[in-house]
């Protein structure tokens, strides 16, 4: 709340500062301005506040001590459930009833205020109106007080006619009353005087342009102030804009505005209808047989009904058809802009109508959005909830300016405009409930991508271990081999894939040690019953081999749907085309959710390698995803002879 309006402060700076105003006008300034923040403050709240608590529970694991004594997600939100749908209603009530009179208010009170000037407060470089008749600015200010100005140019309107028609212009200027007087003492120096005349006759103000111009050396203005700080606060007399009325005006006020357009357009038709002289037509008209068939075949073989008449009366008809014309367009464009404006007035109404119930239900879907978005990300405070509330947030308020911004021409419906950023949350807020609820992670990519694999490619598995071969005693490998340390045993029984032996090997080796007295216990125990490390190498290499090998047909998949469809979008198959790009865009996006996995994979391969991999992630993106047949064979093989160097 602070925030937003110390925001509000900065964006009407312009019309506090300078003013000389009160204590108490500068607080109700701020009080009636609260209530209109509270529509933007209130659902980041509420999505902000969830996150963090439920992040919080999460964290500490008091969710798993909750489900351990039988207290499930659903019931742990009950309580805040209700208080939300309480809180969803007052909403509604606050945004009905409270916001609609501080808008009242608030706008009374910044047009009061604009009223209130300070005696001598001539901001350079732009017009300050003083009064109702004067603006003036001004180059430059000098002096201590600023008295001393330059570049002056004050136009004075007319009391009786509207227009700036009085201008005068002067090198210098002086200040010469103090800041404290009701009067604007202002003396010019070296200057022009230019007022254009207003006679009474038409005709005369139009044709001959009269005006006095005149020069000076020293000329004296002096304005009035006294009435100008005399501004009533309280007064309030503008009362009828959209944001001041509850749902029972704008419901009134929609029904008059739809009735006002409809009758407008019902006008502008007859007036059209009645311009266009069809009614009159047959009544100046006396229609005559032909007096034999020579005339009616003549009549029949005249090609257009122009041809009837003699050159002097076409040349009248297509001028007035013309200017009949013309004068119709000319009426249909004032209309046009007319019937725009009236338009944006009406759906600015119904917006504001239905935010007043859109903003309780948008409370509602935000709290089950960040509760069990908190749940699922296990992260609470003020770092990482922050930031996904606030792109969260960002997200459903964008989408509502640009659709009321667009629903104000008609371009979106005004009613679907109010709820689109609401229905748009809706189905994300049930999908996190619902992963929350199954205590599922927040993306579950293997759903997509698991079928994926059953279809485009198979299963990497490893093979079993075969404890029942060993070598024969009389081999010379076995006689070799028994001649081993314990630790060279050991170094084989770990590492015997690395030296490309065969499982008899290794059980040879395991069966000599026991003979020597260490057990299969002791050597688990000890870490030297397998190779950790290469395990998990060899898993990660299986996993990366399945993904790289997934992204690699993905990647024709992406490929050739994108060229294909714009190639038929720009050769007169539109429509096919457009299909055959989504598919390719669908297969993209497959892509590249395969392509980061085995990414991974690659990294944590590396890890056991204790190399670094920062430098991967460019290699990635200049070749991967552009050349990927060329990244993909290569890191398969690297990859085959880097795991023989896990030890």
């Amino acid at each position: 709340m602070l925030i937003f309006i110390l925001q509000s402060v900065w964006l009407y700076i312009s019309e506090l500062a300078g003013k000389d105003l009160e204590i108490d006008i500068i607080i109700k300034f701020l009080l009636y301005v609260s209530p209109r923040i509270i529509v933007l403050v209130l659902p980041l709240t509420i999505l902000l506040s969830s996150i963090m608590v439920f992040g919080r529970f999460a964290e500490n694991y008091e969710f798993a001590a909750m489900k351990s004594t039988g207290i499930s997600l659903q019931r742990a939100m009950r309580s805040l459930s209700v208080f939300i749908i309480g809180l969803a209603i007052t909403t509604f009530f606050f945004a009905n009833n409270v916001i609609p009179s501080a808008e009242f208010n608030f706008y009374n009170l910044r047009k009061n205020i604009a009223k209130k000037k300070p005696a001598m407060v001539i901001a350079k470089g732009q017009f300050n109106q003083i009064g109702e008749l004067i603006n003036i600015k001004v180059k430059d200010k000098s002096g201590d007080r600023g008295q001393f100005l330059e570049g002056v140019t004050i136009h004075k309107k007319n009391k009786v006619s509207d227009g700036n028609y009085t201008v005068i212009v002067s090198k210098t200027g002086e200040l010469k009353s103090s800041e404290d007087s009701d009067v604007l003492k202002l003396v010019l120096y070296d200057g022009n005087y230019h007022d254009e005349l207003q006679p009474k006759d038409q005709i005369q103000r139009t044709k001959n342009k009269p005006f006095v111009k005149s020069s000076f050396e020293t000329y004296t203005l002096n304005i009035d102030l006294s009435k100008l700080n005399e501004v009533d606060f309280d007064q309030k007399d503008v009362s009828t804009k959209y944001s001041m009325l509850n749902v029972e005006e704008l419901n009134y006020t929609i029904d008059t505005l739809k009735m006002e357009k409809k009758e407008s357009l019902d006008k502008l038709s007859f007036d059209m209808y009645a311009r266009s002289s069809a009614p009159t037509l047959n009544i100046n008209v006396n229609p005559k047989e032909p007096k034999d068939a020579k005339q009616a075949d003549s009549i029949d073989q005249t090609k257009d009904f122009i041809d009837l008449f003699r050159t002097k009366q076409k040349v009248q008809l297509v001028e007035l058809a013309i200017n009949s014309t013309n004068s119709t367009l000319q009426i249909i464009s004032a209309k046009k802009k007319s019937m725009a404006r009236a338009e944006k007035d009406l759906n600015k109404h119904i917006i504001s109508f239905y935010e007043k119930f859109a903003l309780g239900f948008a409370c509602i879907i935000l709290f089950f959005i960040g509760a069990p978005l908190g749940a699922l990300i296990k992260k609470g405070g003020i770092g990482l909830p922050i930031v996904i509330a606030i792109i969260l947030f960002l997200t459903y308020h964008f989408i509502g300016i640009f659709a009321k911004n667009s629903a104000e021409d008609s371009s979106i419906n005004p009613i679907l405009a109010t709820w689109l950023s609401t229905i748009i949350m809706l189905p994300l807020s049930i999908y996190l409930t619902s992963r929350a609820t199954k205590d599922r992670s927040l993306i579950d990519l293997d759903g997509i991508l698991i079928p994926l694999k059953n279809i485009l490619t198979k299963e990497a598995v490893l093979p079993p271990l075969n404890t029942n071969v060993f070598l024969e005693k009389s081999s010379s490998d076995y006689q070799t081999i028994e001649r081993y340390s314990d630790k060279k045993l050991i170094d084989i029984l770990k590492n015997y894939r690395q030296y490309d032996m065969e499982e008899s090997f290794r059980n040879t080796a395991l069966k000599l040690l026991n003979d020597r007295g260490i057990s299969e216990e002791e050597l688990r125990f000890g870490g030297n019953l397998h190779n950790q490390n290469y395990e998990n190498g060899l898993r990660y290499k299986m996993a990366f081999d399945e993904n790289s090998k997934l992204s690699f047909k993905l990647y024709f998949l992406m490929v050739i749907p994108i060229v294909s469809g714009l190639v038929l979008n720009n050769n007169g198959f539109p429509t096919l085309g457009k299909i055959i790009l989504v598919l390719g865009i669908i297969g993209g996006i497959l892509f590249l959710i395969t392509l980061t996995r085995a990414y991974l994979n690659q990294v944590n391969f590396n890890k056991l390698l204790a190399k670094n991999t920062a430098s991967n992630i460019f290699i990635l993106i200049l070749v991967g995803i552009p050349l990927y047949f060329l990244y993909h064979n290569f890191y398969k093989k690297k990859m085959k002879e880097d795991i023989k160097q896990i030890r």
